[in-house]
């Protein structure tokens, strides 16, 4: 039997790992960053890709505190600004690609009556600036993230996003455990994705249900 839920107010969505195919972006980002972290002798190393997409959910500080063991503040603070600068210029070069059919579903869903959000840990520009490059903003009732609202944790940047909108039941799908506590924390419905691949398995352990696609959200719906 398919597992079906009562029809939420709101769906709230994750951005990397969930809407935004990260990898697809990263791949240069990566490269770019700590070639220059080396050419400016800052940091001398370069983590492995899969380091870096296994830290997705995190925190900006908390990603280089893992991937940059023993590196200076200075160091780290660099590598926030380079994420940034060279996230935003690879969009705008065309990079970067959503999940299969995740415009469409999100279409879906915002015809059926359902308001859309995105809740990332992520900076504020570079989740507004997915979304306005994937052309998919307009989509959304609010594009809210840990950078913007300086939240120490997704369940209090989705308590926020909430109280905002006076939601009393929502969905929260993500890839991470961070996106299940954010659901749990809240009373909301836990879809895990399971597509993305950039965690480990057990992230998504507490979740209701977990999707393998997209467009599964939409079969869930009683």
């Amino acid at each position: 039997m398919t597992t079906t839920f009562e029809r939420p107010e709101a769906v709230i969505f994750d951005m990397d790992g969930t809407l935004f195919e990260t990898a697809t972006l990263l791949e240069t980002v990566h490269e770019r960053l700590f070639r220059t972290l080396r050419e400016e002798g800052l940091y001398d190393q370069t983590p492995p890709l899969d380091d870096l997409l296994g830290c997705l959910g995190m925190l900006l500080e908390d990603i280089w505190r893992k991937l940059m063991p023993g590196s200076s503040e200075e160091a780290r603070l660099r590598a926030d600004e380079l994420m940034v600068q060279y996230e935003l210029e690879e969009l705008e070069a065309g990079r970067g690609v959503l999940y299969p059919q995740t415009a469409e579903t999100l279409r879906t869903l915002k015809e059926q009556g359902i308001k859309l959000f995105v809740a990332s840990n992520g900076l504020e520009v570079y989740v507004k600036e997915v979304a306005r490059y994937k052309g998919i903003a307009e989509l959304f009732d609010g594009l809210y993230s840990a950078g913007e609202f300086q939240t120490a944790s997704k369940v209090d940047l989705v308590a926020k996003l909430l109280a905002d909108h006076q939601i009393k039941t929502a969905w929260m799908v993500g890839d991470r455990s961070s996106d299940v506590e954010a659901a749990k924390g809240n009373n909301l419905v836990a879809i895990g994705c399971a597509y993305a691949g950039y965690g480990r398995d057990s992230e998504l352990a507490g979740a209701d249900v977990c999707i393998q696609e997209m467009p599964e959200l939409l079969t869930l719906l009683k």
